[in-house]
C-alpha cells in the first residue's frame, strides 16, 4: 500500500514539475533583445523603443548609425516599406513602427518564409507616433524571399470629441 501511494506522489511530483517547467519555458520565451538601428536625430524611434521594452518584457539596444540605406540594404527591406528604424530581434528584420503584440505573434508563429515585419512610413497612431487618441489607418506588412502580405490591419481613429 505505502508503495502505492509513493508512486501516486512520484507521478504527480512529476507531472507538476513538467508543468512549471513548461510555464517558465514559456514565459523565458516572451521576453526578446532587440538591437534598433536609427538616425541620431530621430526622436520617435526612442518612443517605439519605450514601447516594446514596456514592463520590462524586453530589451532594446539602440545604435545611431549614420546610413540607414545601408543598414535596411543590408537586411534586406523593401524600398517600399521603409521607415525611419530597423531593429533585429532573435534574426527577424523588424522596419519602423510596429507594434509589440505583431512582433510577439511573429516570434510565436515563426512563419516559414517571412523575414520580418515592417509599418512603412510613420502613420500617426502608430506606437511611438502616439498623438493623443488620434490615429491614421495602417497595415503592418510581412515580408520575405516570396513577397508581401498583410500581417496585420489598424483602422483610423479619429481625436475625442471629433
Amino acid at each position: 500500500m505505502l508503495a502505492i501511494i509513493r508512486s501516486a506522489v512520484l507521478r504527480r511530483s512529476l507531472a507538476g514539475a513538467f508543468m512549471l517547467g513548461g510555464s517558465l519555458a514559456a514565459c523565458s520565451a516572451q521576453a526578446a533583445n532587440f538591437t534598433m538601428y536609427r538616425d541620431a536625430s530621430c526622436g520617435c524611434c526612442s518612443a517605439w523603443a519605450d514601447h516594446v521594452a514596456h514592463g520590462d518584457d524586453h530589451s532594446v539596444e539602440t545604435v545611431d548609425h549614420p546610413d540607414m540605406r545601408a543598414v535596411k540594404a543590408e537586411h534586406g527591406v523593401p524600398a517600399q516599406l521603409q521607415s525611419c528604424h530597423t531593429a533585429i530581434v532573435e534574426g527577424y528584420v523588424i522596419e519602423g513602427h510596429v507594434p509589440t503584440a505583431d512582433i510577439e505573434r511573429l516570434l510565436a508563429e515563426r512563419p516559414a518564409g517571412v523575414t520580418g515585419l515592417a509599418v512603412p512610413g510613420m502613420p500617426m497612431g502608430s506606437p511611438g507616433m502616439e498623438h493623443g487618441g488620434h490615429r491614421q489607418a495602417y497595415q503592418v506588412v510581412a515580408f520575405g524571399p516570396a513577397g508581401m502580405t498583410v500581417w496585420a490591419s489598424y483602422p483610423a481613429q479619429p481625436a475625442a470629441g471629433s
